[in-house]
């Protein structure tokens, strides 16, 4: 069905700063949902700050900063990691109170664009006059001392590069004067200039600057340069770094940032009082971004002590605990170097994963992490296998210079991870061992997303639940960053803090059945392993379409928590993959798990291209409550249970993926309802379904069902209104190119929707195939419907006719489409020709042709008559009898 919907909504990003030198700096406010407020200072970096300054349309971002007022505001809240997708500002706002709001300051006469950071960029210029556009500037008309100047303006380092095309061509307008900067000044437009009138500038040739970044690390007070308390020059402050939110993932950034190993260990310490920091914005790193990019301005009684090793680290490894060895002496300005596999062995891998924290080696071998690079470590080790660091073993001298292809040292080491206290060793309470120690994992409001990371970790199946369980009394536990368990690291790479905790992760996972491959949980090509055996002796099996049928999949999707089946189909997930499963499953529809079913043995060994089980279960959500399955409260099935969706810090962007997969449009409106008394509900991650997962991957393990902290959820879709229905009266013909009626004759075109919401209007749109004009006529909507008359038909009427229904609700206009009408005009002789002489022509002939019919056949059975009498005379001879009938014919044929 071909239904548009247009919806009306005011797009512009209502922001502004406020309370600064100019427009372009001073403290941040956005307005939402009618109201202005100040925008929360939490976590904000230079990559949000320079999104708002290019909406503002103002030049680079050079500061942000907080300022902690005395009394607690309502603000809006701006949610970073959707911001950095490319969403607007207004997608991402949610609603909170604070004691931080933001201050920014952007240039108002330079930026750089298109470069890879801050401090890079095709360089634009705009005179501090206001209505002035943004304008290139040629190579010409700029030089090294310009350069400096822009430089030191945006708070960077040295120019390092000054050449034209490197960041895109030249843009019109051009900057019309010379620069001609002293080299000193603060600002280029402080620098004199003289004017050129230039309106051209050759290809390639327009300024692309960059500049070297003038900020950096430092580990100071340790042992080593790679050992101590982190600190961090940012816009010229040297401060600490807060403690908090750091994993070793993001350490590991560092630590090769400062030419040293692999990380080691982070630390949290704690000094007495609050004090100016720089923070990070750990999603910020994990999605990639330069960890310089990521800092923003904190308070915080926390500072971290960071340890990478300085002697080895594992390099393009899948994690930390993997990667190709390198080696270096730990006497001072000495190169890394490969590792050949002839001078190390098991027992020197298990002296390497020990120190870097991980588990003990499962692969040492050549080539897996990229060919060995010069030089070549020129001793052979001889660890015993108790060493604690890779130095302290014994070593020969095998003076190597050189490795073979494919023989440098690659190492992976396990992740120390367990599932304990379960039914099996795929589910149970979640342990990792971390600098040393087993502990358990304390998480806050895990997903079904981290628990698959650990379910594949552990090579069991899908994953299936997960529960936070309260302890009897407060333990030491490993906190895990959940977002960077969710960027593919390891869960010991993700530790971000060791405390007093009472709540604890229990998972499980199948053992027995997964699906590979899917876009998500509840999608994917079948693997089923054996539950009967040595888990050291199972396997899993890829399942052909042959032995598979609906009611299995029906099983398979009941056992791991998801909805019906949608598609059963082979290669729809990736081709067959050895080995096959070998019995035929016989499922009957209702078992709980797949190994439940009977099953008959196959003895299949092969399946054809293609011929591998590809299966889509659906997720089960819907929209209760409203006038169309497109609006109304947003429910969820997970775990054989529907609740409602609880409402809190959920933004439109959250909402669009649930009209999406409703097959609803886009999201219009996100509302809250109170219950009169706590029901269960459901929380959901909205960092984890903005990152393209399902509703029910994202909902968060709680230990109390029962909590509402701001409502229920209730969203409106763009495709809340049901189609209108057009139809014509008058009309002389309906054929496959549309409707027809008659010039001269009136007509009527009837505009009609199902009952929904009172009062509205519709919109004839008629567009005119003789002069091709677009016609509109209004009609408010009474009963639901209009009709627009026509009294008499003209040639101009021919053409398209389409009816929009608008109407307004929750405070926002809201139109649906019809299908198009084609309507011809038709002279009025055709008409008579073809409605009355045609049909009165045709009457007549059938009439004629009856009558002719009935006088023929009459004629026949007079003749038939004469012939039964001479052929069956009474008491006549048979001698008689002939004459007769020969002086019969012999008259017939004289006449």
């Amino acid at each position: 069905m071909d239904h548009v919907l247009l919806l009306l909504l005011w797009t512009s990003e209502p922001v502004r700063l406020v309370g600064g030198d100019s427009y372009c700096a001073g403290t941040l406010e956005m307005k939402h949902k009618g109201e202005w407020r100040p925008v929360d200072g939490f976590r904000w970096t230079m990559k949000e700050a320079a999104v708002v300054c290019r909406v503002l349309d103002c030049g680079s971002a050079v500061s942000i900063g907080q300022k902690r007022i005395s009394s607690i505001l309502s603000v809006w809240g701006i949610r970073s990691n959707c911001v950095r997708t490319g969403s607007a500002l207004r997608e991402c706002v949610t609603s909170s109170h604070s004691t931080l709001t933001l201050n920014f300051v952007c240039l108002d006469s330079v930026r750089l664009l298109n470069g890879t950071g801050p401090c890079s960029g095709r360089l634009e210029v705009r005179s501090n006059q206001s209505n002035q556009g943004w304008s290139s500037v040629c190579e010409a008309d700029f030089d090294q001392q310009d350069a400096e100047v822009v430089c030191r303006e945006l708070g960077c380092g040295a120019p390092s590069a000054l050449q034209g095309a490197l960041y895109g061509e030249v843009e019109a307008p051009f900057w019309s004067e010379e620069f001609m900067c002293g080299g000193h000044e603060s600002a280029l437009l402080d620098c004199r200039s003289s004017d050129l009138a230039r309106t051209t500038c050759s290809p390639g040739k327009a300024v692309g600057l960059t500049c070297s970044e003038s900020e950096g690390f430092r580990l100071v007070g340790g042992d080593t340069h790679c050992a101590g308390r982190l600190e961090l020059k940012h816009e010229g402050d040297c401060r600490s770094m807060d403690g908090s939110y750091w994993t070793l993932k993001i350490a590991a950034v560092v630590c090769t940032e400062l030419d040293c190993g692999s990380a080691i260990s982070t630390v949290q310490r704690e000094e007495s009082s609050e004090r100016l920091t720089w923070g990070i914005n750990s999603n910020c790193v994990h999605s990639g971004s330069a960890v310089r990019d990521c800092v923003s301005p904190s308070y915080s009684s926390f500072y971290l002590d960071l340890t990478c090793s300085d002697s080895f680290r594992l390099l393009n490894g899948t994690g930390l605990c993997s990667g190709r060895l390198e080696v270096r002496s730990n006497q001072s300005n000495q190169r890394w170097f490969s590792v050949c596999e002839a001078d190390f062995d098991q027992q020197d891998a298990e002296v390497v994963c020990r120190e870097l924290g991980c588990g003990a080696p499962t692969a040492l071998q050549g080539a897996l992490y990229g060919e060995v690079e010069a030089p070549v470590w020129s001793r052979d080790f001889q660890c015993g296998g108790n060493e604690s660091a890779l130095l302290d073993c014994r070593s020969s001298d095998s003076a190597r210079t050189t490795c073979s292809p494919g023989k440098a040292v690659g190492l992976t080491c396990s992740e120390p991870v367990r599932l304990v206290g379960g039914d099996s060793r795929c589910a149970g309470k979640l342990e990792l061992k971390h600098e040393g120690e087993w502990r358990p994992v304390g998480g806050f409001r895990w997903t079904l997303k981290e628990a698959a990371v650990i379910c594949r970790e552990l090579d069991c199946g899908s994953a299936v639940s997960i529960q936070e369980c309260e302890e009897s009394s407060e333990r030491l536990v490993w906190g895990i960053d959940s977002d960077c368990l969710l960027s593919g690291f390891g869960l010991r790479e993700c530790v971000t803090f060791h405390e007093l905790y009472t709540f604890i992760q229990n998972l499980t996972c199948s053992d027995s059945v997964r699906l590979l491959n899917g876009t998500k949980l509840c999608s994917g090509r079948l693997e089923v392993k054996s539950n009967q055996f040595n888990h050291f002796n199972q396997w899993w099996s890829s399942v052909c379409e042959a032995d598979f049928d609906q009611q299995d999949a029906e099983v398979v999707c009941r056992e791991l928590g998801c909805g019906a089946p949608s598609a059963l189909q082979g290669a729809l997930y990736g081709e067959v993959e050895a080995p096959l499963w070998s019995k035929e499953f016989q499922c009957g529809g209702n078992e709980s798990a797949l190994l439940d079913c009977r099953s008959s043995g196959s003895a299949r060994t092969t399946c054809s291209p293609g011929k591998a089980v590809g299966l889509t279960c659906s997720e089960p959500i819907r929209l209760v409550g409203g006038d169309t399955r497109c609006a109304g409260r947003l429910e969820l099935k997970h775990e054989g249970e529907w609740r409602p969706v609880d409402e809190f810090d959920w933004t439109l962007k959250d909402a669009a993926v649930v009209c999406r997969e409703l097959d609803c449009g886009s999201a219009v409106s996100i509302l809250q309802t109170q219950e009169s008394s706590e029901i269960p509900v459901f929380w959901i991650n909205s960092q984890c379904l903005q990152s393209g997962f399902a509703l029910r991957e994202c909902v968060m393990s709680s230990t109390n069902d029962y909590e509402i902290f701001s409502g229920i959820l209730n969203i409106i879709c763009t495709d809340l209104l049901l189609q209108p229905v057009i139809s014509v009266d008058g009309v002389s013909h309906v054929g496959q190119q549309g409707s027809q009626v008659v010039k001269g004759f009136s007509f009527t075109i009837s505009c009609s929707i199902h009952p929904q919401y009172p009062g509205g209007f519709f919109q004839l749109i008629f567009t005119s195939s003789f002069s091709n004009a677009e016609h509109n006529y209004t009609q408010p909507a009474v009963n639901h419907s209009a009709r627009f008359l026509f009294h008499a038909a003209e040639p101009t009427h021919q053409g398209n006719y389409t009816c929009v229904y608008q109407v307004y609700v929750f405070s926002l206009n809201f139109s649906s489409e019809s299908q198009r009408l084609s309507v011809s005009v038709s002279d009025p002789t055709v008409f008579f020709l073809k409605v009355v002489a045609l049909p009165l022509t045709l009457l007549l002939l059938s009439a004629a042709l009856y009558m002719y019919y009935k006088a023929t056949r009459g004629q026949m059975f007079n003749r038939q008559e004469d012939t039964e009498l001479v052929n069956y005379p009474l008491g006549v001879g048979a001698a008689e009898e002939e004459g007769d009938v020969l002086g019969v014919h012999l008259t017939s044929g004289e006449i």
